[in-house]
C-alpha cells in the first residue's frame, strides 16, 4: 500500500474495484464502514453484488474482465471535463501525453458498451472521485489474477495521478495483499528475480554485496516461477522441491496439472502444520509450529513490520520455520547459526535499505514501523512518494482492453468467478478444523443467477455439475441475483470442490499471474441435494 490503513477514515472519497473486502480483509473493510458512517463516499466497481458493495453511494456492476475500458472511461470523462491535475501532472509525472492521447483514441460509447455500466453511472463515479481532493482506491485480486492485471493496475496507477490523488496522506493506490505475510515474504525476496528489499539479483554490486554476507557464491541467473514450478508436467525441468506452508493441490489453477507434476517428481518435501492435501504426495513431511509457537515478525499490507512473540512451545515434534530450514541447510553444508530471531532481524537491516532501520528492541516499544525505514533514528513511513516517485517522476501507461483468455461459446456459456468466504482461511487447512468456523459454512455453493437456474431447472439446493476444458467438480447450486445473468460464482475454500480443477492457468505475461478470476463453464443439474 502506497498509504496507511487508518487513512481510509480520513479520504473523502474511498474507490474499492476487484475486493470483496468485508469478507476478504474484514479489518479494512471495518475502516470503509466507519468512513461511510462519517458521511464519506464510496464507490465499488465489482462483477458481483458484494458485501461491501451495499454501504456504497455507486455500484458499477461491470462485466468480468472489463476493468480497463471502465478505467480508461472514467480517466476520458475527466479530461473532457477537465477535472485533471495539471500541476500535479506537469511537477510529479512524465509521459502525459502518450495517455492522453490513447484515451482521445477510443471511442467512449464503445468502452462504456464493453462494460455493461450506464454513461451516469460512470461518468458520476469518475466526477466523485477525481474532484474529491483526498481520494483513495483500493483493489485485490479482482485485478490482478486477469491475463491483462498488469495493464488493471497500471490503470489504477494512471487514474490516481491524472487527478493528483497521490503522493499525500488519506490518498494513494492501495493493494490489499491476500495473506497476513504476504507481504514481507516478497519484502524478504521470495521472487524468481530479487534478493530482500527488492535488490535485482542480476545486479553485480548487489550480488557481491550479499555473497561478502553469505560468504557463499551466488547465481546471477532469475529463479523459475511459480507456473513454471508448479505446471510443468510429469516430466518436468525441477526434479524436487521443499514447500512451505502452501496447499498447491487446491489453490493453484489447473491443480489437476499441479498434481501430476508433484508426483512425477523423484522427492517432495512439505512443512505444514496438518497434513494437507499436498503434504499427502510427499516422500517427508516436516511437523511446523503454529503462529503462536514461534518468534519473528509479519510485514502486513500497509508495509508495517510487527514483532510476534511466541505463546507456547513448539507441540510435540514441531519445529519452526526457521529451525527447520536452518537445519536443513546445515545438513546440506552451508551453516546457518542465528542466537535468535532478534540477530535474523539485524541482518535483515544490515542487508535490506528499506529495513535498515528496524530492530527488535524498536519493534517491541509500539505497533510496528513502516518501511521505508532506513536507519535506527528513522520514525517509519506512513505514506509513500512524499515529494518524488521510487523512479522520480511517475509514468503514465496507456493501456487497451484485453478480454479474458476464455470467452463463452456454445458449449461453455457462463463465465465462472472464483473468491472467497468469511469464515474460511485459503484452502481451509487451517479453519476447517474449527468447528464453530465449518458450522458456519460447512460447504461451497454456486451462485447462479435465477434467470439462468430457470431455464436450466435447477432450485436452492440442487447438486450441479460444473465443467471447463480442464475438469468437472459438482457442487450444490444457489440462485442469487448477487450475480449477473450468464455469471457463475464460488469460492475455492473446499477440498470437497476442488474448484482450482476448473481455472485456467493462462497468465499475465509481464507478471505471470495466472487468471484465476474468469473462466468459461457449462453447468449442468446432476440432482438434488436433500
Amino acid at each position: 500500500m502506497t498509504n496507511s490503513i487508518e487513512e481510509l477514515r480520513g479520504a473523502e472519497v474511498i474507490m474499492v474495484i476487484g475486493s470483496n473486502t468485508t469478507e476478504a480483509h474484514p479489518q479494512v473493510a471495518r475502516r470503509l464502514v466507519a468512513a461511510v458512517d462519517n458521511g464519506k463516499n464510496l464507490i465499488v466497481i465489482d462483477p458481483r453484488r458484494t458485501a461491501i458493495s451495499e454501504f456504497a453511494d455507486i455500484h458499477l456492476q461491470i462485466r468480468p474482465g472489463t476493468d480497463i475500458p471502465l478505467l480508461n472511461a472514467m480517466m476520458r470523462i475527466i479530461l473532457d471535463e477537465n477535472l485533471i491535475d495539471d500541476v500535479f501532472i506537469e511537477m510529479r509525472t512524465e509521459n502525459f501525453s502518450s495517455l492522453r492521447d490513447s484515451l482521445y483514441t477510443m471511442d467512449l460509447n464503445e468502452l462504456i458498451a464493453i462494460t455493461g455500466v450506464t454513461a451516469e453511472a460512470i461518468g458520476q463515479a469518475a466526477r466523485m472521485y477525481a474532484r474529491a481532493q483526498k481520494g483513495v482506491i483500493c483493489y485485490c485480486l479482482g485485478i490482478t489474477q486477469h491475463i491483462c492485471g498488469t495493464g488493471n493496475v497500471e490503470s489504477i496507477a494512471n487514474l490516481a495521478m491524472i487527478t493528483g490523488n497521490v503522493e499525500q496522506s488519506f490518498t494513494g493506490v492501495n493493494p490489499l495483499r491476500g495473506q497476513n505475510n504476504v507481504q514481507g515474504a516478497c519484502d524478504m525476496g521470495a521472487l524468481p528475480g530479487v534478493f530482500p528489499g527488492y535488490q535485482p539479483v542480476q545486479d553485480l554490486e548487489t550480488r557481491k554485496k550479499f555473497e561478502r554476507a553469505w560468504k557463499k557464491s551466488l547465481p546471477e541467473n532469475l529463479g523459475m516461477t511459480l507456473m513454471q514450478m508448479t505446471h510443468s508436467g510429469r516430466d518436468g525441468q525441477i526434479r524436487a522441491m521443499f514447500i512451505m506452508g502452501e496447499n498447491p493441490v487446491l489453490s493453484d489453477p489447473h491443480a489437476s496439472l499441479v498434481k501430476e507434476t508433484l508426483e512425477g517428481l523423484d522427492f517432495l518435501a512439505v512443512s505444514d502444520i496438518f497434513l494437507t492435501e499436498t503434504a499427502e504426495l510427499a516422500d517427508v513431511v516436516f511437523p511446523a509450529a503454529s503462529f503462536a509457537e514461534k518468534d519473528g515478525t509479519v510485514t502486513n499490507s500497509e508495509r508495517r513490520v510487527q514483532l510476534m512473540r511466541r505463546a507456547i512451545l513448539p507441540i510435540g515434534k514441531c519445529r519452526t520455520d526457521s529451525d527447520i530450514i536452518m537445519e536443513l541447510s546445515k545438513r546440506m553444508g552451508y551453516r546457518m547459526d542465528y542466537e535468535d530471531m532478534a540477530e535474523v532481524m539485524e541482518e535483515i537491516a544490515l542487508l535490506t535499505p528499506i529495513y535498515g532501520g528496524i530492530y527488535h528492541d524498536r519493534l517491541e516499544k509500539d505497533w510496528g514501523l513502516q518501511w521505508p525505514c532506513t536507519d535506527r533514528n528513522h520514525p517509519g513511513t506512513p505514506y509513500l512518494h512524499k515529494y518524488s516517485f521510487t523512479r522520480g517522476k511517475g509514468r503514465f501507461v496507456p493501456a487497451e482492453h484485453h478480454p479474458p483468455d476464455e470467452s463463452p461459446d456454445s458449449e461453455y456459456p457462463f463465465l465462472l468467478m472464483t473468491g472467497r468466504v468469511y469464515h474460511h482461511y485459503h484452502t481451509g487447512t487451517m479453519t476447517r478444523t474449527s468447528e464453530m468456523l465449518e458450522r458456519e459454512a460447512p460447504r461451497a455453493v454456486l451462485e447462479i443467477h435465477p434467470d439462468d437456474a430457470g431455464s436450466l431447472n435447477i432450485r436452492k439446493g440442487d447438486m450441479v455439475k460444473i465443467s471447463s476444458k480442464r475438469g468437472s467438480i459438482e457442487i450444490e447450486a444457489e440462485p442469487t441475483t448477487r450475480v449477473m445473468k450468464k455469471s457463475l460464482y464460488t469460492s475455492f475454500n473446499f477440498r470437497e470442490t476442488p474448484v482450482n480443477i476448473l481455472t485456467n492457468p493462462a497468465m499475465d505475461p509481464v507478471a505471470e499471474c495466472p487468471e484465476y478470476k474468469i473462466c468459461a463453464v457449462k453447468v449442468e443439474k446432476v440432482g438434488h441435494n436433500e
